[in-house]
Formats: structure tokens, sequence, C-alpha cells
């Protein structure tokens, strides 16, 4: 039986979220310390534990068939390679910084100016889009250095909390490219693999709309079910029942996790009462 090939992240954040998202669909990975491949033990999956900037070229190449990957990298090294979903984790910035005593105004003043980053593509595509001409100094590792020991003007690199750029005298003042993990597809994958790729697609876009969402269960006066409705429109309309106390329904619905509280209080201010609110593990569709 055919299974499918799927590179992951060999270690570090976005390794652990690829794992918890893959447990969170129902595939056990039989997988013990430095392996570089393991298999599940229920779904027909291969997992190849690599570092992340080969990736690109192992989807090019058809050694694996899909990968966790990271958008930044996609952008930077997967040319022809596409990506059919956003996994919601992961989250990053590809950033120009310079040193906090600069000014900037826009991306024009970077005008002849040195530019050290990882990502000579990326910039060079965002350079080439607002006809800027620059000059790029690649480096691989700690690109923060470089205008301190006066190798560049300004840097590009990933940013997610900004504090190593603070600790380096620096500040963001750009932003090229937001990112978060992907499924991402290798042009070369076979009829038979692309199918169990659908599957676990499926089994992703429920995890990921449940992450998204809330359960929400409350008691209301039937004079205020219109209203109340009007709030909770659910997926198509809220589950009403009647309550043994007359005058009384139970509703249940969904809603956005992002808008929980906004929806809570205007619940309340419109007579619900007992509302209890519960995570979702899958959101069936």
């Amino acid at each position: 039986m055919s299974k499918l090939k799927i590179a992951v992240q060999k270690s570090g954040r976005l390794h652990d979220d690829s794992m918890r998202i893959l447990k969170d669909v129902g595939i056990s990975i039989d997988n013990g310390k430095d392996q570089l491949k393991a298999s599940a033990k229920n779904f027909p999956l291969e997992v190849f534990y690599l570092r992340n900037g080969d990736i690109p070229q192992y989807l090019k190449d058809g050694v694996v068939d899909a990968a966790i990957i990271g958008e930044n990298v996609l952008v930077e090294k997967g040319n022809g390679i596409s990506s059919i979903e956003k996994l919601g984790f992961s989250t990053c910035k590809v950033s120009v910084a310079i040193p906090k005593s600069k000014t900037y105004t826009s991306i024009q003043d970077l005008e002849g100016k040195r530019i050290a980053t990882s990502y000579p593509n990326t910039v060079n595509q965002f350079l080439k889009q607002n006809k800027v001409n620059a000059n790029l100094h690649i480096i691989n590792g700690s690109v923060e250095i470089a205008p301190n020991i006066g190798l560049a003007d300004a840097i590009v690199d990933i940013v997610s909390s900004g504090s190593t750029l603070f600790k380096n005298g620096l500040k963001e003042v750009d932003v090229l490219l937001k990112s978060e993990a992907v499924l991402a597809v290798s042009p070369k994958i076979s009829s038979e693999n692309q199918n169990i790729l659908d599957k676990l697609q499926f089994r992703l876009k429920s995890v990921l709309r449940g992450r998204q969402s809330k359960y929400v269960l409350l008691n209301a006066p039937d004079e205020k079910l219109e209203a109340i409705i009007n709030i909770l429109p659910g997926m198509n309309s809220p589950t009403i029942l009647p309550l043994a106390k007359e005058g009384w329904s139970s509703l249940h619905s969904v809603i956005n996790k992002n808008e929980f509280w906004e929806v809570i209080d205007e619940l309340k201010s419109n007579g619900a009462e007992g509302i209890l609110v519960c995570p979702i593990e899958n959101m069936v569709l």
C-alpha cells in the first residue's frame, strides 16, 4: 500500500507545532530519538524530519509528497511549489530593520544602501517591485550583528517578538512578508498519494475550524430569542430547545473565538443566562 511522504522541520517550534497538529488529526507516529524517518501507525503516512531550508528541494525532486513548512521558506526557495492550506501556527514576519538611531520613512530610503539578509530572493523581489537598487550581503546565521560591525546599513530577517532586534540596537521599520506554517505539495505527487493528501487535508481543515471556534450553550427567555438569534447565527442557525421552565429555551451555537468576549457581553445584555462555553476539537462540514 502506498504511503504519503510528508516532511516536517527536524527540530524547533515549527517541528513541535507540526507534530501536535498531526496528533490532533488522529495520526499516531512512532518516532524515536534522532530518527530521520518514522511511520504512522494508523494512517498511510511516513514523516521525514529535515532541515527547514532543505525541504523545498525535496518537494521539487519528489522525494517527499508534501510538507509542513514556513511560508517564508517557501517564498524564498520554493519556486513552483504550491501551498494548499494555511495552518495558523508558527507565525512570523520577514522585516526590514535598521539601527535605532537612524530614521526611515519608506522603502525608498534603502536606495544605494547595504542590506544583510538570509532571504536574498525575497528581498530582491521586494526591491524590484518598489524600484529600489541596493547591495545585498547574503549571511547565513546571525544577521542582526551586521549593522554593528559596519557590514550593512540595514537587515532583512525573520521577526517574531522583536526581542533579538532590540538586544542588537535595531528597530523594525517595514514588513516584506507575513508568514505562517502551510501545507505544501510536491509537483511530482502521484495520483494515489494525492488521494491520501486530500484525506489529510480534510482532517486538517476540521481541526483548524475547531481551533478557531467555541461552542456556546445558554438559556434565555422566549421573548428575547429573536435578539439573541441575531447575535448567534451559528453555522446555519442556532439549535433551540425548550426548557422545563415555561417561557424559557436553551440555545446551542458556534462563535468565532476572536469575537468571544464581545459576543458574550452582548448576549448577557440581551437576557442570556447560564452561558456555557466549550472548546471544539473538530468541526466537520
